[in-house]
C-alpha cells in the first residue's frame, strides 16, 4: 500500500487548499495511508483538526530553501512515515519538500500545478524540473500549456497531466444558502466572489458599474470577499461616483449565499488557473461574463452558457451586461446551458476517480 503525502505551507485558503484538503480525505477514504504536512496555524491546520487526516506541522517561509535545517526536518518526517509520493502546491514547497523527497528516496515527486502563469525559465527551475519532479498535474489544460511556455524543454510534455478540480455537486446543491441581497422590483444583480487581490482584478468592475450607470441600466453590483485592495475599491466606487450601486458584503463562506442574490455572475480576474467560482456560478443556474483568458473557455462555453470578451475591454464586457439585461429568456437559458455542462464535466466523484488512478496506478 502505497503513502501519499501532502505538502502545503500556505496559511492562506484558496482552490489549490480546497484541492489538498479534499484529494486527501478521499485517499483516506479509499483506504490509502494519507499524511499531511502544512503550517502551524494556517486554515489548513484549522481544517485538518476537524478530521481524523494524520497531519504533522511544520513553519515553511519564501525563504527556507536557504535553511539547511529546513530540507533535514522535512527528509526526517517523510522517511519516518515511509512516504512513496508527495504532492506539493507551491514552488516554495518545491524548494524545501522536492529536495528533501529526493534526498529520502520519494519515487513520485509530483508539483501539483494550479496556476496558469508561465513558469520561468531560471537556472535553478531547470534544475527542479530537470532533476527534483517526476510529474506534473496541473488543473487546466490552459495551466499545463503555461508550464513550458518559456522553455518547450523544461519538462517532459508527456508527464504533464490534466484533471480538472472537481466539486461535490450533490452537496453543493443541497446546502442550504440565505441570499446576501434582496434584490428591489426591476433591478438588475450583478454578481463576483473572489480575494480582493490584484489576480482577481475587481478595479475592473468599477469601471463597468461607472459604463452601465452612463447606460442607465437599473442595477446593483455585489463585489464578496476580502483583501488587501478593500480600501482602494471602495475609494474608487465613491471617486467615480457608484457607491451606491456596489455593494462590499466582505468574506463569503458559502458561495450561493452570493451566487443566488443576483442575475449573473461577472469575473474580472487577469488569469484563473481553474475557477471554482465560475463552476459554481454555473451551478447556480447563473450566466457568465468573464474575460477570454487562461482557462476560462474550459469552463464556461462562450456565447451559450455566458459570454467570454477580450482582457479589460469595458465597453465589450458592458455589451454583453447590457445585453443579459435586455433579455431574461436569454439569461435563464444560458444559466441552465451552463449548469448542465458543470454537472457533466466537473463533478468531483468522477474527478476523484481519475486522481486516484493516477496516483497510484503510475
Amino acid at each position: 500500500m502505497k503513502t501519499i503525502c501532502f505538502f502545503n505551507s500556505t496559511d492562506q485558503w484558496g482552490g489549490g487548499e480546497k484541492w489538498h484538503l479534499e484529494t486527501c480525505i478521499y485517499m483516506q477514504q479509499q483506504g490509502y495511508e494519507v499524511l499531511f504536512i502544512c503550517n502551524e496555524g494556517s486554515e489548513l491546520h484549522k481544517r485538518l483538526k476537524k478530521t481524523t487526516v494524520e497531519y504533522v506541522l511544520i513553519k515553511i517561509t519564501n525563504l527556507s530553501f536557504l535553511n539547511p535545517f529546513s530540507f533535514i526536518k522535512v527528509k526526517k518526517i517523510l522517511k519516518q512515515h515511509h512516504i512513496d509520493i508527495i504532492i506539493m502546491n507551491l514552488s516554495r514547497d518545491l524548494k524545501v519538500a522536492g529536495i528533501a523527497a529526493k534526498l529520502a528516496g520519494v519515487k513520485r515527486v509530483i508539483y501539483r500545478r494550479g496556476s496558469a502563469i508561465p513558469i520561468k525559465n531560471s537556472a535553478i527551475n531547470r534544475y527542479y524540473f530537470s532533476s527534483v519532479v517526476t510529474d506534473i498535474l496541473a488543473n487546466s489544460i490552459a495551466t499545463k500549456r503555461t508550464v513550458l511556455e518559456n522553455n518547450p524543454n523544461l519538462f517532459p510534455e508527456e508527464k504533464i497531466e490534466v484533471i480538472y478540480n472537481g466539486i461535490a455537486i450533490d452537496s453543493f446543491l443541497e446546502r442550504d444558502f440565505k441570499p446576501v441581497y434582496n434584490k428591489k422590483l426591476d433591478e438588475f444583480v450583478l454578481v463576483n466572489l473572489g480575494r480582493l487581490e490584484f489576480q482577481k482584478n475587481q478595479k475592473f468592475l468599477i469601471d463597468i458599474a461607472q459604463e452601465l450607470k452612463f447606460r442607465n441600466l437599473n442595477f446593483k453590483l455585489i463585489i464578496g470577499g476580502e483583501g488587501r485592495l478593500k480600501d482602494d475599491l471602495e475609494t474608487l466606487a465613491q471617486t467615480l461616483n457608484v457607491k451606491e450601486e456596489i455593494l462590499f458584503p466582505g468574506f463569503i463562506k458559502n458561495p450561493k449565499d452570493i451566487m443566488h442574490s443576483g442575475d449573473v455572475f461577472l469575473l474580472s480576474s487577469l488569469w484563473e488557473g481553474f475557477g471554482y467560482v465560475l463552476a459554481e456560478a454555473a451551478l447556480c443556474k447563473k450566466p457568465i461574463v468573464a474575460f477570454n483568458v487562461s482557462s476560462n473557455p474550459e469552463v464556461v462555453i462562450n456565447n451559450e452558457t455566458g459570454f467570454l470578451t477580450p482582457l479589460n475591454d469595458v465597453h465589450l464586457f458592458a455589451d454583453k451586461i447590457e445585453y443579459l439585461y435586455n433579455n431574461p429568456e436569454i439569461r435563464k437559458e444560458m444559466g441552465l446551458k451552463g449548469y448542465n455542462f458543470a454537472i457533466n464535466t466537473f463533478d468531483s466523484t468522477k474527478t476523484q476517480t481519475a486522481i486516484a488512478k493516477y496516483l497510484i496506478d503510475a
